[in-house]
């Protein structure tokens, strides 16, 4: 028998995401599609990566619907795979997302529902969105890299604390506190570096920084709002640069970080672009969509409206 998989979505789960919430909750979720008439073929990760094969696999199939049941980082390897393949047009390719993850920032931006029912009546409903996608160039080992990025990265601190978090994940950790205890750690050892930035062309930036977010998306380390007038599908990066702070600063400004007033803060400043250069000494590193890269220097270039994700009836309305 042909599968007509065009119109079937093949859903990529990863059954680690969220203290194993992938796995643990895969048959209540597979359930909740067949109840709602959502034909989908699956298959689970085994190991980092494989999501980006996964995608790659399922396009060259023929399945143009993706649905990630995952966290942030499967998002982002999806997104990979999807722009690694060259069978189809990246934005004829439609990605839903379940999250099952522990910081889940992208699905914060498009108010796609952590309850599973909540978020498979967004798949039933079919509003889609064409966001913007960004290519980020860094060194690893010596050797250029690239890779394609589905909402923010962080420079400096911002990675320095990833790093940190990702490790007590590895050894088994979890919990709501665990950003926060990885973010108030790394404080007290943290130091700015000097960094130049040169945005489309023109020097932005060159002085000590503490940290960077450039997002096409709101929201990252766990519901933090480090970029939060971005528009997905501007075709603009926004990025958010904090500058040399003391340890007293950044606990008295801690707030900021997550309740949208970051820029009241002197030594913050907000600034857009399609394409950002970075320069620093001594080199620092990257994270992206809270995956831990590379080293400087760095350069990121937008890719307008590049895939097309499911959201919400609210969020259409809302940028109507």
């Amino acid at each position: 028998m042909i599968i007509d998989t065009a119109n079937r979505w093949f859903a990529i789960v990863n059954p680690v995401a969220g203290k194993k919430k992938g796995l643990l909750d895969w048959p209540q979720i597979s359930k909740l599609l067949r109840d709602n008439k959502i034909p989908f073929d699956f298959a689970f990760t085994e190991k980092k990566f494989h999501a980006i094969e996964l995608a790659v696999e399922a396009i060259n199939n023929g399945y143009k619907k993706i649905v990630v049941v995952g966290g942030d980082g499967t998002i982002h390897e999806v997104v990979n795979g999807i722009y690694i393949q060259n069978k189809v047009p990246q934005p004829d390719i439609t990605i839903a997302v379940i999250a099952v993850g522990t910081g889940n920032n992208w699905i914060r931006m498009f108010g796609i529902p952590r309850k599973y029912t909540e978020a498979i009546k967004a798949i039933v409903d079919g509003y889609t969105f064409l966001q913007d996608v960004g290519v980020v160039s860094f060194y690893k080992s010596n050797f250029p890299h690239k890779r394609y990025m589905a909402n923010v990265a962080g420079i400096g601190f911002d990675a320095y604390v990833n790093k940190k978090y990702n490790r007590l994940k590895d050894e088994g950790k979890r919990g709501q506190w665990l950003y926060l205890w990885s973010t108030l750690k790394s404080d007290l050892r943290y130091k700015s570096t000097n960094v130049k930035i040169f945005i489309d062309g023109h020097e932005t930036v060159n002085e000590k920084v503490y940290s960077a977010a450039i997002g096409i998306g709101k929201y990252n380390g766990g519901g933090m709002l480090q970029n939060p007038d971005a528009i997905a599908n501007d075709g603009l990066f926004d990025m958010t640069v904090i500058r040399k702070l003391s340890t007293i600063r950044v606990l008295s400004n801690f707030k900021a970080l997550y309740n949208g007033l970051i820029y009241k803060a002197p030594e913050v400043s907000l600034h857009r672009g399609k394409n950002i250069k970075i320069e620093s000494d001594p080199e620092i590193a990257i994270e992206v969509d809270g995956e831990a890269l590379g080293y400087s220097p760095f350069e990121f270039d937008i890719l307008e409206k590049g895939v097309k994700v499911i959201v919400t009836e609210k969020f259409i309305n809302n940028i109507i």
